[in-house]
């Protein structure tokens, strides 16, 4: 085969599947599209999917925006169907990630055509609808007994590009308008003039069922009216009919004393789902800015002869100097056997619970969760203590120890090293409620990233005093620091300083 021929085509047949991500809690996926989200090779996803949910994404997946909003289309329809075709003839698993349910004004109808004429083997996994979901946070059931026993979906914006029964909508119980934010006021005209009386119940939620949910409720005449009051935009669910009167009544959605507040993480992308997870819980709305990345230095020549050699203590002063040396064990032929008669140091709950699971209890963790308090361990002098640490660790802890009289074999477990920060990430963090910071190095880094524009105008919130120092020489002040160095109380210290009142 010469050069100007064309590669034969991939023997393996790809596959797309078309996944509802629901309307904008993550939880509200299926199982079954969890499933195929972290099993996919390529994510072609709408802006309206929630973002968590791309980091079910597993590595090394293409992940690829081709949202269109309103006046802001990143693909038009016909590329985002050229992408998804092209990814699976070279025998791809493509899932194509769609806010809401497929097949509800979502066009998954018109990308499973394609695949079908295209020969392209393809499944439809349903999702939850925003026109029943979005409504349900708000505690506006779409039927209730004795008020609406049938309902009707209708795309908003056919007020203006016709193809809707509008007469219909009239004689709908409940009536639920999506894609309206812009055409509402024309939707309310035109079901008045229809016949629909003006003073029938209406509400809008935005967002509905994340954390900055909002409602506006009024009624037909005025619907549109209570919505630019309220400051609502699209993403927008209307509904029309007696169950909008239901929300005071029914409502039951507390997403949590951080609710729709944003908050920045800027602890490296490996470690950073617990702190995510811990936030979203009280209701944050999370944005992911690593500023630092993690090199494990596991099985190199050096932690290989560290963890071979002969040592009384072994000193960890973070988790991930124990999965470093733990993997290094491993790789060595060796298990937990091999560390008879040495004994464990640990600072503070995450490094102990890390060697905990491995089995291992720590003899010593010090009072206080810094690195240089483990230089306080009941070694003896001229006992040998192995230190697990960082290519960025300061030297006080092996000089301290070494005051006592001990022998100290410091080796680099893991590299701590900058990590590169989109355009998007840093408008993310200088937009932030509050930026937490775990590390020294996270504050330093994101500092450098920001470059002459290092001011934050959200809180700044510090997991220590070590950390706080760093975060002080970088932005000049400490707006909170966590009453004790882990991540619950992180999350604590962020709720007292956004959300003191509750």
């Amino acid at each position: 085969m010469t050069n100007s021929q064309e590669p034969a085509a991939n023997s393996h047949p790809g596959h797309v599947t078309l996944v509802g991500a629901g309307p904008g809690d993550p939880g509200l996926i299926t199982v079954a599209g969890l499933e195929a989200l972290r099993s996919a090779d390529v994510v072609l996803h709408d802006a309206l999917a929630p973002a968590t949910l791309l980091r079910e994404a597993r590595p090394g997946a293409e992940v690829v925006g081709v949202g269109k909003r309103a006046g802001a289309h990143a693909a038009t329809q016909a590329e985002i169907e050229a992408l998804m075709l092209a990814r699976a003839k070279e025998g791809k698993h493509v899932v194509r990630l769609k806010g809401g349910d497929p097949f509800v004004f979502g066009r998954g109808s018109e990308e499973l055509r394609a695949c079908r004429e295209a020969g392209v083997p393809c499944t439809v996994v349903p999702g939850v609808t925003s026109a029943i979901g979005a409504l349900a946070y708000a505690g506006i059931p779409v039927t209730h007994r004795g008020q609406s026993g049938a309902f009707m979906v209708l795309n908003a914006r056919s007020v203006e590009e016709g193809g809707a029964n509008w007469r219909a909508a009239v004689e709908a119980d409940t009536l639920v308008l999506l894609m309206g934010a812009g055409v509402l006021a024309g939707c309310a005209e035109r079901l008045i003039a229809e016949g629909r009386a003006p003073e029938t119940p209406a509400a809008s939620v935005q967002w509905g069922t994340r954390p900055d949910q909002r409602l506006a409720t009024g009624t037909l005449a005025d619907i549109a009216e209570r919505v630019a009051e309220e400051g609502l935009t699209a993403p927008l669910v209307t509904v029309v009919g007696p169950v909008a009167g239901l929300a005071p009544e029914l409502a039951w959605f507390d997403p949590g004393p951080l609710a729709g507040r944003r908050v920045a993480v800027t602890r490296s992308r490996a470690q950073a789902s617990e702190l995510v997870a811990l936030l979203e819980a009280e209701g944050a709305l999370v944005t992911e800015a690593p500023a630092i990345d993690l090199v494990s230095h596991a099985g190199s020549p050096e932690l290989c002869e560290a963890v071979a050699a002969p040592a009384d203590w072994w000193a960890f002063s973070s988790a991930n100097g124990v999965e470093a040396a733990m993997r290094t064990l491993a790789a060595s032929g060796l298990d937990a056997r091999a560390l008879a008669g040495r004994r464990l140091a640990a600072v503070g709950e995450a490094t102990a619970a890390a060697l905990a699971a491995h089995g291992l209890r720590p003899d010593f963790v010090p009072e206080q969760s810094w690195s240089t308090a483990l230089a306080e361990l009941p070694a003896q002098p001229g006992q040998t203590v192995t230190v697990f640490q960082s290519n960025l660790s300061p030297p006080d802890l092996c000089a301290a120890l070494e005051a006592r009289g001990l022998t100290v074999r410091p080796v680099t477990a893991y590299e701590n090293r900058p990590a590169p920060l989109t355009p998007e990430q840093l408008d993310a963090v200088r937009a932030a409620d509050a930026t937490t910071f775990t590390s020294s190095s996270t504050a330093r880094n994101l500092r450098d990233a920001l470059g002459p524009d290092a001011d934050l105008r959200g809180a700044l919130v510090s997991i220590g005093p070590s950390t706080s120092n760093a975060v002080r020489d970088c932005f000049g002040r400490v707006d909170r620091e966590a009453a004790a160095p882990s991540l619950a109380e992180l999350v604590r210290a962020v709720v007292d300083v956004l959300a003191p009142s509750r």
